[in-house]
């Protein structure tokens, strides 16, 4: 999930958590809602980073995925990584990896739309376009 080389840096944030008693379930593991809030999480502090919370409430999820890889326990400390992966028209795919201590426990990626609360999906705002793209751009449409 890094930038390639032919690439500018991407715009991307890491945030730390901690397993709480909420986010397990019967099996004593996580409950995978725990990696969609966590996800989440990080895309919040992305869109703050980047002078872009006002998208709240605008930005439905249309697609998510993840690869469990890895159980996580009640105490365990994991790190969230979430990055732009394509900025497209109307769309923008954001990847994750949520590593525990010593390895990857879950990957995988949630596709928002920009869309107007009273219709459909719009094109992204100019001002979300020059935020998010890096110099020399990022994939998209």
């Amino acid at each position: 999930m890094t930038a390639s080389k032919d690439r500018a840096v991407v715009p991307a944030v890491e945030i730390e958590r901690r397993v709480e008693w909420v986010d397990t379930d019967a099996g004593g593991h996580h409950h995978h809602h725990a990696i969609a809030r966590w996800v989440e999480s990080a895309e919040a502090e992305l869109l703050r980073r980047y002078g872009l919370e006002w998208l709240f409430g605008r930005t439905p999820r249309v697609h998510y995925e993840v690869d469990y890889r890895r159980r996580l326990w009640f105490g365990d400390l994991v790190r969230i990584r979430l990055e732009l992966a394509r900025l497209g028209e109307k769309s923008m795919r954001l990847g994750f990896e949520v590593h525990s201590e010593h390895e990857l426990a879950a990957a995988g990626s949630v596709v928002t739309a920009f869309a107007n609360p009273t219709g459909g999906a719009e094109p992204w705002p100019i001002d979300v376009r020059r935020a998010l793209s890096a110099p020399d751009g990022l994939p998209g449409d």
